[in-house]
């Protein structure tokens, strides 16, 4: 008999069933009004979703073409801008501004905790040529949850522009563009969102805006000023991927069917169980503090090997992730975000305490299912920070 599977990795994520079957629907074609019909009912559902009242624009591409996007459209060879780095993904938009030719200052962050706005005011302070500052609202090499309001009320005062990758955050945790002052947000469709990879979506700010038409069109395939004329003739620019779009369309109905509000509690409740399953396990995670709500980077104890306890778990039908970059072999990442639920929950820990124990590891404590599912409870019953706390 075959184990089903189950993914609990940082993305891509399980589809719902409804998604897999209007992934499934017959094609139509990009550039007939049948096309224009979900591209018109998918904006407003796309805006409530970023907290926005300008246009999200669909992008073929993976969430880091819409980080490429957003940084060709937003800055222009010679100008500054300021990377938060504490992760891989931190990294990531270092790489992309140095591509393009824009001069880079780095506030570097230890892996595992969240950027001081402290730190970020005074690099702004310091230098005056700073017109952006990028970072991730979810550091998902880490689990770190950057705290990207501050930030924004940093940047509000300033010619600088706060750009924010939500990859691992929209759909997952608030992060409404609008009233956090956002001047870009940008998502991928395989995490929060529940659909196969290949979609990125992308909002900018009247500001943002501004500073895209100054600068005009730099980039012939992410011409986001050309995409938004598209977008508002229910079109895209060049081919769309279609069915990631009518998928997409039935994730945000389920959405809207319990309400924002709803899913931020579960996501919320799946963290805390995670968190105290692990901790029962005898095992931390690596962000004690600031953490997301999609996965959490669990430390392994010293000697045991990560890619072993992934090895051992898979037997068990659960598909975790390992680490990256320096933290490759030392922690395992468990992905709670998008269609999961406290059953995936339990199979994962279950399995995690195996992986463990075929790794050399320990595991402490023989209720640990039970202590995770009470935690999953009180936080569905208790309900999430409010987002001044965020």
């Amino acid at each position: 008999m075959h184990t089903k599977l189950r993914l609990l990795t940082p993305g891509p994520t399980p589809l719902p069933e409804a998604v897999r079957l209007a992934l499934a629907q017959d094609m139509i074609h990009h550039r007939k009004a049948e096309f224009v019909r979900v591209m018109e009912e998918l904006q407003p559902r796309l805006q409530r979703l970023f907290g926005t009242r300008q246009p999200v624009l669909p992008l073929a591409c993976s969430g880091t073409g819409a980080m490429v996007a957003v940084a060709t459209s937003l800055f222009a060879p010679g100008e500054r801008v300021l990377v938060v780095e504490g992760g891989k993904f931190g990294e990531r938009w270092r790489e992309i501004a140095e591509s393009l030719g824009v001069q880079v200052t780095v506030v570097a962050v230890p892996w595992g905790e969240p950027v001081d706005p402290a730190a970020v005011a005074a690099a702004l302070e310091a230098d005056p040529s700073i017109r952006g500052v990028l970072v991730q609202v979810s550091e998902t090499s880490t689990g770190v949850l950057h705290p990207v309001r501050q930030l924004a009320a940093l940047t509000r005062q300033r010619s600088v522009l706060l750009v924010a990758d939500g990859i691992s955050a929209v759909g997952v945790s608030p992060c409404p563009m609008d009233a956090w002052g956002l001047d870009a947000l940008l998502t991928g469709s395989q995490k929060g969102l529940m659909l196969p990879p290949g979609l990125a979506l992308v909002a900018l700010s009247e500001r943002a805006w501004a500073k895209a038409e100054a600068l005009g069109p730099r980039h012939f395939y992410f011409n986001l000023l050309a995409e938004r004329d598209k977008n508002r003739q229910g079109q895209t620019l060049f081919t769309a991927p279609v069915n990631l779009l009518r998928g997409l369309a039935v994730s945000l109905a389920l959405f809207e069917e319990v309400g924002m509000e709803a899913v931020f509690r579960k996501q919320w409740a799946l963290t805390a169980m995670v968190r105290h399953g692990v901790r029962s396990l005898g095992l931390e995670p690596l962000v004690r503090e600031h953490f997301t709500w999609g996965l959490t980077a669990v430390s392994l104890p010293a000697g045991v090997d990560g890619a072993q306890v992934l090895q051992a778990a898979a037997r068990y039908g659960v598909v975790l992730a390992g680490g990256q970059g320096h933290l490759k072999g030392r922690i395992v990442r468990i992905g709670h975000m998008g269609y999961v639920d406290f059953g995936d929950i339990l199979a994962g820990l279950y399995a995690l305490r195996h992986g463990l124990l075929d790794a050399g590891g320990f595991s402490a404590c023989p209720n640990y299912l039970e202590i995770a599912m009470k935690a999953y409870e009180d936080a569905m019953s208790t309900g999430y920070p409010w987002e001044e706390e965020l």
